[in-house]
């Protein structure tokens, strides 16, 4: 009989292999690595009236994950 396993730690631990899947419970953290996406700040609610309202609030949206680095910036 043999068993074989997709996750295992190699022997001396330094190298730790994933071949299934790797759940994070509730509550659990990756320590180390750096996170890929920064938060954009806030847009409030639209309460536009007008198109041109409209436009203005989805445009602030726009520009905001652009700062946030979530949408790339136009090369011009």
């Amino acid at each position: 009989m043999s068993y074989n396993c997709k996750n295992y730690t190699e022997q001396g631990g330094e190298k730790t292999v994933i071949g299934g899947t790797l759940e994070i419970a509730e509550g659990g953290k990756v320590l180390g690595l750096e996170p890929k996406f920064t938060q954009a700040e806030n847009q409030d609610e639209s309460t536009a009236s007008t198109i041109s309202e409209l436009k203005s609030d989805f445009n602030a949206l726009i520009l905001k994950l652009k700062q946030a680095g979530l949408m790339k910036q136009n090369s011009a």
